[in-house]
């Protein structure tokens, strides 16, 4: 289960007010750019929750993971890519990269958490 493990919590998004209330739009696009970082999803599940969209993109051993508060203009994001999904850290800062970018936020709280022992 060894993995990289980040987290985003984005305050003030500047995006267009869709990319924070269309769960269809928003899972698409999060599909899409996860094939652009060359990782195969095995499913996605996007919904619109009350107040906001969550959604998952899975994939073997990894997942991105979107909750949206609308009215608030924040988003949460989480992408797990662990070492059985052939994810590297670059590729897991990248994808993170890509996700919050998305959202424009005027500020964001990132943490990073190494998961698991290497000792397999």
């Amino acid at each position: 289960m060894p993995g990289l493990h980040l987290t985003a919590d984005l305050y003030r998004c500047r995006c267009d007010a869709a990319w924070l209330a269309d769960a269809d739009r928003l899972g698409e696009w999060c599909l899409e750019t996860v094939r652009a970082m060359g990782l195969q999803p095995a499913d996605r599940l996007f919904r619109a929750a009350p107040g906001g969209v969550t959604g998952a993109v899975l994939l073997a051993h990894a997942h991105v993971a979107v909750h949206t508060w609308p009215g608030a203009r924040s988003a949460a994001l989480d992408v797990y890519l662990g070492e059985a999904a052939n994810g590297q850290p670059a590729q897991a800062r990248a994808l993170m990269a890509e996700l919050v970018e998305r959202f424009q936020p005027e500020w964001t709280e990132q943490r990073s958490l190494d998961r698991g022992d290497d000792q397999t």
